[in-house]
């Protein structure tokens, strides 16, 4: 596995490293990146509290050094500031990928930078088998409007994107929605692995009821996500009921846009039972869920919501406990939810809906002595099951590459 020896990353979880096993092979390139820069530069014109991956993007009161930064993100750096890994790892991956006589390579992005890597070893390296893993979309990210980025640049990530499409030997995508997208962008067959959620994490999960009916969203609310909807909602069931208003708690834990902070400290009901948590480390949080109530996803405000299946999904399944969407009734993570009766997704303009979840959710851990846990069996969306099936699709293209040695 090749890594960069000093990436720039605004949130780092240093416990995730014990999941590398020992005898993987661990690469590190030292690589310049624009980050860091730009950190310290917005530090100078007294942004540095708001130079984070939530803010970065902000389309609102945004200063003139964050306009032009921001700009200059979108339409400079293509398809995105990870570009200058490609060179180094090139040059280092020609010879290491000959030497060891490597048949099959896996590219993940985003960021996209990867798969420019994997296609420029594709082309020098013709009987090279190249897997080209996409966790997000390219050309059609939800994203591109926020960067300010140029019609003519747009086309410079499609004939990329096209690129790699047609070269990669096998394009593999992690939603049902992203894989249709990918094939008609492809027109060819695209592979479906989900993400998944590791059984050893959670099979010594604790439960405990917590004082509070404590509703917990886990992860990071963007300029894109939404939750005011939610919100909303959550505050007329505490107005039209004292005793759930006295019994609830919401709180956020991970990056959250300063944006929907604001909202939230305008709210003096909410926000007298809204807390922001920031960042935990991943060993931390899985004694943190189990002490929640209920889990919330939030999936309204995002282009194409209905084809997200965001990673923190599956690890809620894997609690066990009760889990309130919040978007589309008829995409992927609503389907998800279903199959494995795990909650319930309401769609963003149906109040009533979420306050009668809130209120059922709300009934049974105030009935219950113990943390309402379901048993749904969510044994083939684990990471084990997941990567069985990237096992397959590898030898298969060993397969195809000792066949095309053959020749």
């Amino acid at each position: 596995m090749l890594s960069p020896e000093n990436p720039s990353f605004a949130v780092k979880d240093l416990s995730l490293e014990k999941d590398v096993p020992p005898e993987a092979e661990v690469m590190r390139l030292p690589i310049w990146e624009p980050y860091d820069l730009f950190f310290r530069i917005a530090g100078l014109f007294g942004g540095k509290k708001q130079a984070t991956p939530t803010a970065l993007v902000s389309s609102k009161n945004k200063s003139m050094f964050k306009s032009i930064s921001t700009w200059i993100r979108g339409n400079f750096f293509i398809p995105d500031p990870r570009i200058f890994w490609v060179r180094p790892a090139v040059s280092f991956l020609s010879d290491y990928v000959a030497r060891n006589k490597i048949q099959v390579i896996i590219t993940t992005g985003p960021p996209h930078s990867i798969h420019l890597i994997g296609l420029t070893l594709k082309r020098r390296l013709p009987e090279l088998r190249w897997l080209a893993d996409f966790r997000d979309p390219w050309s059609e990210w939800g994203m591109w409007d926020s960067l300010m980025v140029s019609k003519l640049v747009r086309k410079v990530h499609k004939r990329l994107e096209r690129k790699v499409l047609e070269k990669a030997d096998e394009i593999i995508t992690i939603t049902p929605f992203y894989a249709r997208r990918f094939e008609q962008l492809a027109k060819r067959p695209v592979r479906l692995l989900t993400n998944g959620y590791d059984e050893n994490d959670f099979k010594n999960i604790a439960y405990e009821r917590p004082p509070k009916f404590l509703i917990r969203h886990v992860g990071l609310i963007n300029e894109r996500c939404d939750p005011r909807p939610f919100m909303r909602a959550l505050e007329s069931e505490m107005r039209s009921d004292a005793i759930f208003s006295a019994d609830v708690h919401l709180e956020f834990i991970g990056e959250v846009h300063p944006d929907f902070q604001q909202f939230v400290t305008h709210q003096p009901l909410v926000a007298a039972v809204t807390s922001f948590t920031g960042n935990v480390p991943h060993d931390e949080l899985i004694r943190v869920y189990g002490s929640s109530s209920l889990l919330l996803l939030i999936l309204t405000g995002y282009k194409d919501a209905e084809g997200f299946l965001p990673g923190k999904l599956f690890e809620y399944f894997a609690t066990g406990l009760p889990v309130l969407g919040v978007g589309p009734v008829s995409g992927d993570a609503a389907v998800l939810l279903h199959e494995t009766r795990a909650g319930v997704m309401i769609e963003s303009n149906d109040e009533p809906g979420m306050r009668m979840a809130l209120k059922e959710a709300y009934t049974k851990w105030k009935n219950k002595s113990e943390p309402y846990v379901h048993r749904s069996n969510v044994k083939n969306l684990s990471r084990r099951e997941v990567t069985a099936r990237l096992a397959d699709i590898l030898q298969q293209q060993i397969t195809k590459s000792a066949g095309q040695s053959l020749l």
